[in-house]
């Protein structure tokens, strides 16, 4: 790769921005035949509405994308099929959440996720020779792929090729020709908008005598002799490539039709303005049926690049208000919005293409149009949020009147029932704790009058009050930093955060603009698990790898088979002590954790059998690296302390050091905190967590 498009971010942002439009459209009717969709339906046009005051759940297509891609993140751009599925054994739950766990030798993800977790290597995880045809050669390689056209732009060969690592780990033959098809379709999406070229292009990257290539071959020959209804291209591919031709429960091959399909019908008789080429292709990808979200999904992350940003019609833009939930173990990540996807996956292209790029704050506005996931509250006058522009996000205060108030938040935290859905298996950890700094940037217009005052704050769900400053007036024509540390806090669960603006003048109308909206710090907060609730199958603030997690008599208990871990907390923090009332009930084996980078990486000490205590490094699986005797007891309550500094850690219990050990090797640097056991019975009775050897 020689170079990056002018226009790089933005277009990766229109990328993934149009793959989530495609999965949202198609998501009601996955696994409909187009006629099931044609009698019931008629012709869907526009998203199928959500029940009132839901957001769209958790997909496969865009949560197990937002894992695959931190591979280059965690293992570097030379990335092996290993390393990626040691990925995915790090970030998914121990078969739920992410993907459809549908069985093995049924789900292809789900059987190559249990090879890989009972040690049988990638590639071999997802190879013919293990699982068979059926399995290896269903569509799990295309869905995913998009992604590795995105972090290499114009370089067809190198997406294709990162896509076919990524893909082998769960797919052979034809699953990985479809992984390296869709990825080097949205790679040439860069710098080519014709379908017909992009489709030609994409072609010379997977075998031409793969039954992948016939039916891409069969649609471009059938679209060139009859380009004019869509349904007719169905017809001829359904009676030629069909599911009824195939093997499996989603087959690749069909699906691959119905990509080509959309795509070349997109194009009308080639005079279609771009927002009518993308609104027509995630509709012809639905209508069409089948795999109905991966296919609408696909063409929408391949179109959005073609025709970028002005290629897109507001009114897909505004259902989505940038907004996107995962499912993977880390609870923090599981409610990145597109955005912030976007910054993801450019920041990786960028450094395959050795481009130095600045951080950019968590709430930015420098893609035009974006909301980032804002929402707006008044009384006594109305507020509209308008899309970005010129890298701020508007905001237009009408008829704010005297004490009138408004608001602007964005949500750090869901709760179970504000989901549409959840059978992909969805928990979230806070993005934001007490302790916190909050900064945000704002700008009032020069021809405002004096008296509008804005205030940082968040929202605490568990005790249901606002925490805020006192906050600033507003010079008018002036950019201004504002700036709140949020209080030490008990048993609090912060859902939002945003900036509040209160009129003490006269009535005004005008604009706000927001530029940025970030914290950090080191949180300090303390739990007794008296406010939380069961939710998402653990409790509410924490996700889990494995095990039964619940509160009983508002206490956090958690049991299993085998080893058992819940996790809360953000992967970014660093230096922390972490104050744990732990009773062992039942079993030999009962832990705290810190620095916790997912389910195969971190640091974990607690009660060992034979009257020890451990510390373990968790590095794919526990390493004893320190111990020291310890005559504990079962049903007795311990007050467990670990602190991290660096690659120093100390661990005590009931106020006297156990052990001390530096990791000199490889050590894990940041990470959240958590819980667990190993066959056993654990009762957490509370937790503080605050700056290194800061317990207060």
């Amino acid at each position: 790769m020689t170079g990056l498009p002018n226009d790089y971010r933005e277009r990766v942002y229109a990328g993934w921005l149009g793959k989530c439009i495609g999965v949202r459209l198609g998501a009601p009717v996955e696994n409909w035949t187009a006629k099931e969709i044609a009698d019931n339906l008629g012709e869907v046009q526009d998203f199928l509405p959500l029940p009132l005051g839901k957001i769209f759940k958790p997909d496969d297509d865009t949560a197990m994308p937002m894992v695959l891609i931190r591979a280059l993140e965690d293992f570097g751009v030379n990335v092996t099929a290993e390393q990626i599925g040691e990925t995915m054994l790090n970030y998914l739950g121990d078969q739920r959440g992410t993907i459809w766990w549908g069985g093995y030798g049924v789900s292809t993800e789900h059987t190559t996720y249990l090879n890989l977790a009972n040690g049988i290597p990638a590639p071999r995880s997802g190879s013919m020779a293990q699982n068979g045809k059926t399995i290896a050669e269903q569509i799990g390689g295309q869905i995913f792929s998009d992604i590795w056209g995105l972090v290499a732009p114009n370089d067809p060969g190198r997406a294709a090729d990162f896509a076919a690592c990524a893909s082998s780990v769960a797919n052979d033959g034809e699953g990985i020709f479809g992984g390296r098809f869709v990825a080097a379709l949205n790679s040439c999406a860069f710098s080519e908008a014709s379908p017909v070229r992009l489709i030609e292009r994409a072609l010379a990257h997977i075998p031409a005598t793969s039954e992948y290539a016939r039916v891409v071959n069969a649609m471009l020959d059938f679209y060139r002799a009859h380009p004019g209804d869509w349904r007719v291209g169905y017809q001829f591919l359904a009676q030629n490539f069909g599911y009824d031709k195939y093997p499996g429960v989603v087959p690749i091959i069909s699906n691959a039709g119905v990509i080509v399909l959309a795509l070349l019908y997109s194009d009308g008789d080639g005079s279609a303005s771009l927002t009518t080429r993308f609104s027509r292709a995630v509709q012809i990808a639905t209508n069409a049926g089948w795999d109905t979200d991966c296919n609408a999904g696909n063409v929408g992350a391949i179109m959005g690049v073609a025709v970028g940003l002005d290629g897109i019609a507001q009114h897909w833009r505004d259902a989505m208000n940038d907004v996107l939930v995962g499912a993977s173990v880390i609870g923090a990540r599981n409610l990145m919005n597109i955005p912030g996807c976007a910054d993801l996956i450019a920041s990786l292209g960028e450094k395959i293409a050795n481009v130095e790029a600045s951080p950019k704050p968590r709430y930015h506005f420098d893609y035009r149009g974006s909301t980032q996931g804002f929402t707006a509250q008044s009384q006594l006058g109305e507020i509209f949020l308008r899309g970005a522009r010129d890298g701020a996000l508007q905001i237009y205060l009408r008829g704010l009147k005297k004490k009138g108030e408004a608001r602007a938040f964005v949500k750090t935290y869901y709760r179970a029932n504000e989901l549409s859905a959840n059978y992909y298996g969805s928990s979230f950890a806070p993005q934001i704790y007490p302790g916190q700094t909050i900064t945000a940037r704002v700008f009032i217009s020069a021809d405002a009058p004096d008296g509008l005052v804005a205030s940082l704050f968040a929202w605490d769900d568990n005790a249901r009050t606002t925490h805020q400053e006192p906050g600033a007036i507003l010079k008018p024509g002036e950019w201004q930093t504002l700036s709140f540390t949020l209080p030490p806090l008990d048993n609090a669960l912060l859902t939002q955060v945003g900036i509040e603006f209160r009129n003490i003048a006269e009535a005004w109308t005008g604009n706000v603009l927001i530029d940025s909206l970030d914290w950090s710090g080191v949180p300090k907060f303390a739990c007794d698990f008296s406010r939380e609730r069961n939710e998402f199958g653990a409790i509410s603030g924490w996700t889990f790898w494995r095990g039964f997690w619940r509160t009983e008599e508002k206490q956090f208990h958690g049991s299993g088979a085998g080893v058992s871990e819940a996790y809360t907390g953000d992967i970014a923090w660093r230096d922390y002590t972490l104050i744990a009332d732990l009773t062992p009930i039942v079993g030999e084996s009962h832990n705290v954790l810190v620095r916790v980078q997912g389910a195969r990486r971190a640091y974990v000490f607690g009660l060992a059998p034979n009257h020890r205590v451990v510390l373990y490094k968790n590095e794919r699986g526990y390493r004893v690296v320190a111990d020291a005797t310890f005559a504990w007891e079962l049903g007795r309550t311990y007050q467990i302390q670990v602190q991290v500094l660096g690659a120093e850690i100390v661990a005590a219990i009931d106020g006297r050091e156990l052990l001390r050990w530096t990791d000199s090797a490889n050590p894990y640097l940041s990470g959240q905190i958590g819980v667990g056991n190993v066959s056993g019975h654990t009762r957490i009775d509370s937790l503080i967590f605050s700056a290194w050897r800061d317990a207060g």
